[in-house]
């Protein structure tokens, strides 16, 4: 058989033969004249090098080797049918890949959304990437994902950036700290600079927006102590090791009991962006991802759109 001379055109006219068992009712079926498709037939047996119909009364019928091609004919195009379905899926944005990269203090806030997606796309399978800011900016600019989700997202001219939850920064402590028992009125953050204050590395959003805040302000913390990690911190101001500041989200999922301080200038106002890069190749698919999370969190934003 000479494959390189086969074509989708000669495998559809011998189908239409085969299951119409004439020439003259496939060329109706088909709006050909029936020497068209006579001629499709005889081109077809060429490259096969064997005859594949034999007359039969009436009828046209396949010999064995036509038999063979018919049904290798029928596999090739279900399976042209199945992926010409796929591609337009893919292309729809109702099937592929989605990889979505997240800093650690959206984790508790990107999964729910990840299992309301998969259910309703079932076909996108989607991978998630959890770093602090530095790992999930290095990310972004090796284009290594479709999504990232940041409190701070990148100012370059590739990144398209929508808000889409409020983010507030929290002042937390110890439950039996002086502080929580003022009685007063909201506390002034002055009274609080020499308090220990567990912090995030520098780099992580956090620990910016805390900073510029202190810097604003002319506030200096006497005692800090860096720790990497949100849980850390949170489980550390349950123990009473000091006082810190972390994004509301959180402090609610979890467990260890902490005490939100009522201070003047708190809560520190911030929001989660969705970033994707303008030059990605799977924006059907980041669409519909978009669509979802805009729709579950239209009123998750401050009123003043900051």
């Amino acid at each position: 058989m000479q494959l390189r001379q086969l074509n989708f055109r000669l495998l559809e006219v011998f189908q239409h033969v085969v299951e119409q068992k004439s020439i003259s009712a496939a060329a109706r079926k088909l709006h050909l004249t029936q020497p068209t498709i006579s001629a499709q037939i005889r081109r077809l047996e060429d490259v096969c090098g064997a005859q594949l119909l034999q007359q039969d009364g009436r009828q046209m019928l396949p010999t064995l080797a036509g038999e063979h091609l018919y049904r290798a004919s029928g596999d090739i195009m279900r399976r042209m049918h199945e992926c010409t379905q796929a591609i337009s899926a893919i292309r729809e944005g109702d099937r592929g890949n989605l990889k979505i990269s997240l800093v650690n203090t959206a984790q508790y806030v990107i999964p729910p959304l990840v299992a309301q997606f998969n259910q309703q796309f079932p076909d996108i399978r989607v991978e998630l990437s959890i770093g602090n800011r530095s790992t999930t900016l290095q990310r972004y600019y090796n284009n290594a994902d479709d999504i990232y989700i940041f409190s701070h997202p990148p100012s370059d001219a590739m990144a398209t950036a929508e808000p889409f939850l409020a983010n507030r920064l929290q002042l937390i402590a110890p439950m039996n700290h002086w502080a929580t028992k003022q009685r007063c009125g909201v506390l002034s953050f002055q009274e609080l600079v020499n308090e220990p204050f567990l912090m995030r590395e520098p780099g992580s959003a956090t620990r910016m927006v805390f900073d510029t805040w202190l810097a604003g302000r002319g506030l200096y913390l006497t005692s800090t102590s860096q720790i990497e990690s949100n849980e850390a911190i949170r489980m550390s101001v349950a123990s009473g090791m000091g006082l810190a500041v972390l994004s509301e989200h959180i402090i609610e999922h979890g467990s260890d009991a902490v005490a939100r301080i009522d201070v003047e200038g708190f809560p520190l106002p911030g929001q989660w962006y969705m970033v994707s890069r303008t030059d990605s190749r799977n924006l059907a698919v980041i669409d519909r991802f978009r669509a979802l999370v805009l729709r579950e969190h239209s009123n998750g934003l401050p009123t003043n759109g900051h």
